[in-house]
């Protein structure tokens, strides 16, 4: 069966949401900036999955004489590192710009989360949406809070009956009972 096409592809500048969420500045500051890249990884992941978005985040490549690479981390998220020299800005603008046209013939979403205003302009000139990253720590809030009410609703509902609750040694015992097997 053929995956279902992504809702959006959604940009995340990802320097500057670590600069942008309390949390992750925390994290940054006390254990360093790759604790805060895979808290940040972390956190969108199932954000990704709920909302069906293809998700990159990028990060500049900082000092690193490296190419560019992609890292896949699940179906939904993939992280990118930028050529040597390359600013995350300008690889999203840029992916913005090639992406144009097929928003147009495909009606694709493309959202850039970013708190940088100038990024805010360009991206959305290439005809794609701006989230701010305090709109996205809101809404992965949210989401997240949403999936932990839907797992605990679920839990519930599965332990309603005693024989849920016991453990597969038990429920055993208890079937040989009901059929009259000592």
């Amino acid at each position: 069966m053929i995956p279902p096409s992504p809702s959006a592809t959604l940009l995340v500048d990802g320097y500057n949401i670590i600069g942008a969420w309390p949390l992750l500045l925390y994290t940054r500051d006390r254990n360093g900036l790759e604790a805060a890249r895979w808290q940040l990884i972390e956190a969108l992941v199932s954000y990704s999955a709920f909302q069906g978005f293809d998700t990159q985040i990028v990060f500049d490549a900082q000092y690193r004489n490296t190419p560019s690479n992609r890292e896949v981390i699940t179906e939904h998220l993939s992280i990118c590192f930028t050529d040597f020299e390359q600013t995350a800005d300008t690889f999203i603008e840029k992916i913005c710009a090639d992406l144009n046209q097929e928003l147009r013939k495909f009606k694709r979403r493309v959202i850039v989360a970013t708190s940088d205003r100038v990024q805010q302009l360009m991206v959305t000139g290439y005809g794609a949406e701006w989230m701010s990253a305090q709109k996205l720590y809101h809404e992965v809030e949210s989401t997240a809070q949403g999936i932990r009410r839907k797992n605990k609703a679920n839990k519930q509902s599965s332990s309603r009956f005693l024989a849920n609750s016991l453990d597969p040694k038990s429920r055993q015992r208890l079937a040989q009972l009901r059929m009259g097997l000592k």
